[in-house]
């Protein structure tokens, strides 16, 4: 059984949430949850969150424990950049890209023999 929850549009860039899922990819629920707890990254929250909802999906949906989840794959996509200008000298307006990125958890069930 498999369960997942994504969120995309995150206003943080790819390799920065990259970064933060490194850490969590095979690890049990509650050991990414103590995890993220505890990284001093700001894309830890969004992360955190995505992981609640991916476990709530799985015991509302299709009756999984949370202590038997673990994370079976962590992916994180670039997305498009919010287009912003600043303004320089003389009337010119210098162009910034603020990165976005879609985030993909998913979550699977430990076979207890």
């Amino acid at each position: 059984m498999e369960m997942q929850a994504s969120s995309r549009n995150i206003r943080i860039s790819a390799t920065k949430v990259r970064r933060v899922i490194s850490h969590i990819q095979g690890c049990s629920y509650e050991q990414a949850l103590v995890l993220l707890e505890f990284l001093p990254h700001r894309a830890c929250y969004p992360v955190l969150q995505l992981i609640v909802s991916a476990a709530a999906n799985a015991t509302n949906n299709l009756g999984l424990s949370k202590s038997n989840l673990f994370i079976s794959e962590a992916r994180v996509d670039r997305s498009t950049y919010f287009k912003r200008f600043r303004p320089r000298a003389q009337g010119r307006g210098y162009p910034i890209r603020k990165p976005t990125c879609h985030i993909t958890i998913r979550l699977k069930e430990i076979k207890s023999q």
